[in-house]
């Protein structure tokens, strides 16, 4: 049982803010032959709901695909659960391309390479984002057979990759988006870790992560060294592997780049190792997927399941599960509906029918049942909530299993060993869900809340979006000191500095850059433990944070079984996408302010 402040949401008809409206009518909503929106919203769920539902067509008859269209409609339109903003963008349209993301593979030959640029731009086009390993190409320096030349290496083709991405909007829509690893032992990792660094080589285009081994992780522990292999497996050198992991921390606490990837953990949950080695992820890192791969993402908003009796909030699992069991249905809907980029791509998605079932809101649920976000308690509501998640995700993919069939390549998975059917190789993903939870009107995926009061920049090109957190709204109600409040939330974004404020409503509303870094890790962990794919979430510092406190992220999420992790420190990026507040003009305090470069160097 949990307290809760906030009325019964399901009571409240779905709402649609001005910015909502906004980012629909910018991105998603249908315009005609002049660029003029000829769809409402709900006309827009319809037209979803209608093109994914044509794949029970194929399963039964044409009254149950009706009804599964009244279903999926409901549950749109309710805001309840929405897809990847591909499928809103592009179900029963010409286009008809709804995955969000891929991984293309690129060997060490020039062919493979321009082989691979080519697809990313048919990708790209049609809304997918894209994940590339650099980690096949000879270093730079290494010696071409072929021409007898020398190769200028991984780094140098990745700016011909984000050179066309920059020029390729996804969907016509929206900005590329990719994501680069590089092995930790490949020669050139040290030119990869410091690409960003100097901000002006580009790359703007991509998320970069380091692929770590547990044997690289266990050598920084130890003091080990790192040895560098050639493309034909030779050690050229070795590395002080402390050194290499100091880089990493550096160079994120100065751009967010890189990230790490802990490549042996994922591979160790890979379901289908007989068919290759995971090597990349989507752009967010919350999918590793197989060369060629994509896969659909959808997520429940939470807060829509917590109902009030008697003061307290409580989450109703029983109507929590029918969604679960609807989304699992949408989503492998949309692996049979949709049009793929690419044949390989198409071959490959159907093979292992990949989908990745998630959530919105959690941050506001925590809120919702009287949660903090920065407590252990919140450790214990994401370990139950993901687990029964998980758990009702996998039967709703075996009830299908039994209904549909199982995945083409079940038979060589580590299900078959078991006798476990399943329609979908992965089931589960937690996504950072960016704009369908602005949609959805809550907070990002895991995430904690960025601010109470802040701008949004980039989602509509060079337009800003000021938000507040409409929960806090309605928590200060007609309080007298209500008016005041706002008044500092909206310059400040936060209550750290509002000393009249009571401390439970600090406690509840606590924001990203107040939640001490291990405890962004360890919500992570807690949901990673049930997640078969991985999940997307971002460690926020504050400004003056150092690189230890870095290191001490990386290390610990390692430590604690994530897939991968990703570090922000507020303020280390001019083109960063929120900033704190509501005006324009940065508010400013010590907790916040840039700590000197130079007295963080190594």
């Amino acid at each position: 049982m949990y307290r809760t402040i906030i009325p019964d949401r399901r009571e409240i008809e779905p709402k649609l803010n001005e910015n909502t409206m906004r980012v629909l009518s910018a991105r998603y909503l249908r315009r005609d032959v002049k660029g003029i929106v000829v769809e409402m919203p709900q006309q827009m769920f319809e037209r979803v709901a209608r093109a994914v539902s044509e794949a029970e067509l194929i399963f039964g008859p044409v009254s149950n695909a009706r009804l599964w269209e009244e279903r999926f409609c409901e549950m749109l339109w309710s805001l309840d659960f929405l897809p990847n903003s591909p499928t809103l963008m592009n179900a029963g349209t010409q286009l008809g391309q709804l995955s969000a993301c891929f991984v293309l593979p690129i060997e060490d030959t020039l062919e493979s390479i321009f082989q691979a640029l080519s697809n990313m731009a048919l990708i790209q086009r049609s809304g997918g984002g894209t994940g590339f390993s650099f980690s096949r190409l000879r270093a730079m320096g290494e010696m071409l057979r072929s021409s007898g030349g020398v190769s200028s290496g991984p780094v140098s083709f990745m700016k011909i990759f984000d050179a066309a991405t920059e020029n390729i909007k996804l969907g016509g829509r929206r900005r590329g988006a990719n994501m680069a690893v590089l092995r930790v032992d490949h020669p050139d990792i040290v030119a990869f870790i410091d690409s960003k660094r100097d901000g002006h080589s580009g790359l703007s285009n991509f998320n970069l992560s380091v692929a770590a081994t547990d044997e690289f992780m266990s050598a920084v522990e130890s003091g080990g060294e790192l040895a560098l292999h050639a493309s034909n497996g030779q050690v050229i050198r070795t590395l002080p592997a402390r050194a290499v992991f100091d880089r990493i921390c550096q160079a994120a606490w100065e751009t967010g780049d890189p990230g790490l990837i802990f490549i042996d953990t994922i591979n160790s949950a890979n379901p289908i190792a007989a068919d290759g080695m995971l090597e990349s992820t989507n752009p967010c890192g919350e999918v590793p997927l197989l060369p060629y791969e994509s896969c659909n993402l959808g997520s429940i908003n939470l807060t829509h399941f917590i109902t009030t009796a008697d003061g307290e909030g409580k989450l109703e699992w029983n109507r929590l599960r029918r969604t679960i069991h609807d989304a699992v249905r949408f989503l492998d809907d949309v692996i049979t509906v949709n049009r793929y980029p690419l044949a390989e791509v198409k071959d490959a998605t159907e093979a292992y029918r990949k989908i990745g079932l998630g959530i919105m809101g959690f941050a506001e649920a925590c809120i919702l049942c009287g949660i903090s976000y920065a407590d252990e308690t919140a450790l214990a509501f994401a370990n139950e909530l993901m687990q029964f998640i998980a758990a009702e995700a996998r039967n709703a993919s075996a009830l299908l299993a039994d209904e549909r069939g199982t995945f083409p390549a079940w038979g060589r998975s580590h299900f078959a060993l078991s006798g476990l059917k399943l329609r979908n190789a992965t089931q589960t993903s937690i996504a950072p869900t960016g704009t369908i939870s602005l949609i959805a009107g809550t907070s990002p995926g895991i995430e904690p809340l960025f601010a109470l009061a802040y701008r949004r920049m980039g989602v509509l090109g060079n337009e800003t979006l000021v938000e507040f957190n409409p929960v806090f709204a309605r928590y200060l109600g007609d309080d007298d000191r209500a008016d005041k409040t706002l008044e500092l939330v909206k310059r400040a974004g936060s209550l750290a500095d509002c000393a009249e404020i009571a401390p439970e409503l600090k406690r509840l509303f606590v924001t990203a850059l107040e939640v001490p870094p291990e405890q962004h890790v360890r919500i992570q962990a807690a949901f990673q433990k049930h997640v078969d794919n991985a999940v997307s979430k971002t460690v926020n510092l504050p400004a003056d944070a150092t690189v230890e406190q870095v290191a001490g992220v990386y290390s610990l999420a390692h430590k604690l079984g994530c897939k991968g992790v990703t570090i922000f420190r507020y303020g280390s990026k001019l083109e960063q996408v929120l900033h704190l507040g509501a005006e324009e003009e940065p508010y400013e305090r010590e907790y916040f302010t840039r700590c000197d470069p130079g007295a963080c160097k190594l």
